[in-house]
């Protein structure tokens, strides 16, 4: 049942009031992400060395923690229950929508900010699927943390439009201080429920639902821009080796000015003439326990985000380790990953249906088994991976077609094409197997009961009678 017009502006001001809350978490986020936030004092009188420092001074690593993670998530298959091929899904909704590309931002924007969501609408030739960061749609959900689909989603679409959703109908909308007006003619997508999808990073919180990785890292990340400040301050001011004269007249000039006593320089010796005259040097500030501080904060952030210390390149502590060590230091983020393929896959699941919905496929609508295949990208050798392999065919009687897909990096194009060049290859094996066991004297040429290869061969009823004979 289409909205009316009261009911509409009721929504969109519940909308609206919902997205503005959101934006007082989600744009600091974003400004951390982009390095605008340094959370380092800057006075008033800066000179513009200071503020220069300060620009210098970001050391931002929260890009990398989110990359660490949606790095190692990409989906190459989408399966019915039982069944070994892609589902007819795949190559008539997937491929169409560019989301072996795409998938990455519904992933990177869930992981940075805590959900994301796709927009899935009716369309020609195939519908229509939109990642969308929640900086650019709001969604409403009676209970947010168990229900699959929201009551009411709002999108933005430029300057002050935008477009509501319900699970009939698109009411597209301006928002203006004076409150929200039709910005046209609504439309009907007939999918039954509201055709939003949310990404959620995680599950683990169910009181305050998911923050995403960056914002519980927002504090330690300033903690490291201001220790880098330090350094820089340290390494510009204190760092180097200062000199110091005393006992020496100061000559003057003809305007009673005083002249710089020495021109310093590596290839330069100070020397002065008076008795009194005594040379010293201060000694230079240490930058050790500015470094050991600032990788005592990436410590911090490799645990928190359960990223490998390595990939952050933390000291030196990290070098000249077994490969068993190395596995058990990418154990927590191996688990990270395993945890977020379980979340997103049910979320990619919900987008297929959806998107089945809108084709009118009432099987694959209702087909609540199928799974996502998601690509190995755990970092191992492939000389590794095929005794591994070879050894589970072999000792374990598995077929060696079922373990193609543990290869590391295999797409399923590959798949496909290797499938097919196998099936073709049983065939001419099959081929020539026949011809071999057919007449085994004609093919190789030789005498078979007086018959040649060149010559003509008796008629089956005449040698059946000699061999009676």
């Amino acid at each position: 049942m289409a909205l009316s017009r009261v009911a509409l502006t009721e929504v969109a001001v519940a909308l609206h009031q919902a997205r503005q809350a959101e934006a007082g978490r989600l744009d600091p986020i974003h400004a951390a992400m982009r390095g605008s936030i340094s959370g380092i004092y800057v006075p008033r009188k800066a000179t513009q060395e200071y503020r220069n420092l300060v620009d210098q001074a970001r050391f931002n690593v929260l890009p990398l923690v989110v990359s660490q993670l949606a790095q190692a998530l990409y989906v190459d298959g989408y399966r019915s229950s039982g069944e070994t091929e892609n589902s007819p899904l795949w190559d008539t909704v997937w491929q169409p929508n560019r989301m072996d590309a795409r998938q990455a931002g519904l992933y990177r924007a869930a992981i940075q900010y805590g959900t994301s969501y796709a927009r899935v609408l009716p369309g020609a030739p195939a519908p229509q699927i939109t990642p969308l960061s929640p900086r650019r749609c709001t969604a409403l959900y009676e209970d947010p943390l168990t229900d699959e689909w929201p009551l009411y989603a709002l999108v933005h679409r430029s300057g002050d439009r935008y477009a509501i959703y319900d699970d009939e109908q698109a009411y597209p909308v301006r928002l203006s201080e004076s409150g929200p007006v039709l910005d046209g003619e609504a439309r009907t997508h007939g999918l039954g429920v509201c055709p939003v999808v949310r990404f959620v990073d995680g599950y683990g919180d169910l009181d305050e639902g998911p923050t995403g990785k960056v914002e519980p890292l927002l504090p330690v990340q300033r903690q490291l821009n201001q220790t880098t400040y330090s350094l820089l301050m340290a390494q510009q001011y204190s760092a180097f080796r200062q000199r110091w004269v005393t006992g020496m007249t100061i000559e003057e000039d003809a305007n009673g000015n005083p002249r710089e006593p020495f021109d310093v320089g590596v290839d330069r010796l100070l020397h002065a003439e008076g008795e009194g005259t005594r040379f010293g040097e201060f000694g230079q500030t240490d930058l050790k326990g500015y470094l050991d501080s600032r990788d005592k904060a990436l410590l911090y952030i490799s645990s928190a985000a359960q990223i490998p210390p390595h990939n952050l390149i933390v000291g030196s502590g990290i070098s000249n380790i077994s490969a068993e060590a190395l596995a058990a230091l990418e154990a927590g983020h191996r688990q990270d990953i395993a945890e977020h393929q379980t979340s997103f896959g049910e979320s990619i699941e919900q987008m297929l249906r959806l998107s089945a919905a809108a084709m009118g496929d009432v099987g694959a609508w209702a087909d609540t088994s199928a799974q996502v295949v998601w690509r190995d990208t755990t970092p191992r050798s492939i000389g590794q991976v095929a005794d591994a392999l070879g050894k589970l065919a072999q000792m374990l009687d598995v077929p060696p077609r079922a373990l193609w897909e543990r290869i590391p990096g295999v797409t399923q194009t590959d798949l496909e094409r290797w499938a097919a060049m196998a099936s073709e290859r049983d065939v001419m094996s099959e081929l020539a197997t026949m011809l071999a066991d057919d007449a085994p004297g004609v093919m190789d040429g030789g005498d078979s009961g007086g018959g040649t290869a060149d010559g003509p061969l008796p008629a089956a009823g005449a040698a059946a009678g000699r061999a009676d004979r």
